[in-house]
């Protein structure tokens, strides 16, 4: 069973909080640059998820892929669109993407299981 959404939101933050405490500057740079690219702007925020999600699937990053689909619950996606999502994703990346949208799916489900 993968991580479950509290498990790896604390783990994402404690390393985050360890590796931008370094104030190396182009790191820190690189980490501003990725939150600024999902805020609002000429995209809505749920297609900037959304768009990330795919290119995290396709890429294969269980951990990309955790954080899009937790950000795409957040912004309200339903299911039929998470599944649409997944399959542009599987589509462009091909069978090899099927263990990471197994992985996906069962992350949305703890999401929604954590919401009730």
């Amino acid at each position: 069973m993968s991580q479950t959404p509290e498990e790896f939101n604390a783990y994402r933050s404690k390393m985050n909080e360890r590796i931008l405490g370094q104030n190396h500057k182009l790191i820190n740079r690189f980490f501003n640059l990725d939150t600024n690219t999902y805020a609002p702007g000429a995209l809505p925020v749920k297609t900037k998820e959304m768009l990330g999600l795919v290119a995290s699937m396709v890429l294969r990053c269980d951990d990309c892929i955790r954080y899009h689909v937790e950000k795409c619950f957040e912004e309200g996606v339903t299911e039929e669109e998470i599944f649409e999502i997944f399959a542009i994703a599987n589509l462009v990346g091909g069978s090899i993407v099927i263990p990471h949208f197994r992985r996906a799916v069962e992350f949305w489900d703890m999401l929604k299981e954590s919401k009730k």
